[in-house]
């Protein structure tokens, strides 16, 4: 069972730096080029399609990395289970925090401070979801 726990937090780990740094690099840029006529539907588009890829992840990947602070495999230290969890604080927190609300502004239509605000902040997320992965490779050599 804590292997299953284990390969379902590096996927979902993974998988999230994935998405993350195509959202960074490519997808939230592109917000500034879709037009004013069709940004409020494009946008509210993005939000509802995003959150069909990233929430299950998301939630995969608190719960498991919670679940190793409480209770770890021997190859996961301490301070490793520590570290995973903050660093899933940080991407949550970044998000409902610092992105949801610059999401909120957009919602009405394409604002240029807003947009800015939302590039840049995302980038802490996208450090976070790197090292997480950093960490679970880590982690993956540890145990071969």
């Amino acid at each position: 069972m804590m292997k299953l726990f284990f390969l379902a937090n590096l996927l979902a780990t993974i998988f999230m730096t994935g998405v993350i740094w195509i959202v960074q690099v490519v997808h939230y840029p592109l917000f500034a080029k879709v037009g004013p006529e069709l940004f409020r539907s494009y946008h509210a588009d993005h939000n509802v399609l995003i959150t069909y890829i990233v929430l299950p992840a998301m939630l995969i990947e608190a719960g498991t990395a919670a679940f190793f602070v409480w209770q770890r495999p021997e190859f996961i230290s301490p301070a490793e289970a520590w570290i995973g969890l903050v660093l899933v604080g940080v991407a949550w927190g970044t998000t409902f925090f610092l992105s949801v609300p610059a999401h909120g502004v957009l919602a009405s239509g394409f604002q240029e401070q807003a947009h800015r605000s939302l590039v840049s902040t995302n980038w802490i997320r996208t450090l976070a979801w790197s090292v997480r992965s950093l960490l679970v490779a880590w982690q993956v050599y540890k145990l071969m």
